[in-house]
């Protein structure tokens, strides 16, 4: 049950509206998230015109972002899963960039071992876990490490990137706005 409450399917209009029929009826959380946010639709709609074009490098973003969709997914892949955020993890924000096996491939602690990995997207995956489960250990040594693959702007975005990741996941989980159970298939 959500910890705010959800608005009437039939009561919704405008962006939630649009989000929450836009899903499919199995898309629990996307529908439940469209219903939470009815309190709120703006901040939702301009929070995703945000984040979308910055996690795939569209639009506004095109530009601008410094690193590449693959390594942000598979950032955010690895800081769903640390999360526990079934729902994040089971969504593909840029299934064109990587293969089924290595998205779900992240998930493993034998990941830094996988040569289906770059050394610079082993290392931002390491740093976005150790932000989402150690970040007061983080020192300048983590730092000058990250140096090795990537720039100042590309740090800061990894940095500004993770932090959406570990905090988007962490509201569904507070919110109870994620799935915490396969359905079973209807027969």
């Amino acid at each position: 049950m959500a910890r705010l409450p959800l608005a009437e399917e039939t009561d919704l209009d405008g962006f939630v509206k649009d989000l929450h029929d836009g899903a499919s009826e199995g898309d629990w959380s996307t529908r439940h998230v469209a219903r939470v946010f009815d309190a709120h639709p703006e901040f939702l709609e301009q929070y995703l015109a945000f984040y979308y074009p910055w996690h795939s490098n569209a639009e506004e973003a095109e530009d601008a972002a410094r690193l590449a969709p693959r390594t942000k997914e598979l950032m955010r892949l690895r800081i769903a899963k640390l999360n526990g955020c079934q729902t994040c993890a089971a969504a593909r924000l840029a299934a064109d960039s990587i293969p089924e096996d290595e998205a779900i491939g992240v998930w493993d602690d034998d990941f830094r071992d996988n040569p289906s990995y770059s050394p610079a997207e082993r290392a931002a995956v390491e740093f976005a876990e150790r932000m989402a489960v150690d970040h007061h250990a983080i020192g300048d040594a983590d730092i000058e490490a990250l140096r090795e693959h990537y720039d100042d702007a590309q740090i800061l975005e990894l940095m500004m990137m993770a932090g959406q990741y570990i905090g988007f996941g962490r509201m569904l989980a507070i919110l109870q706005l994620e799935t915490v159970a396969c359905p079973l298939p209807a027969r």
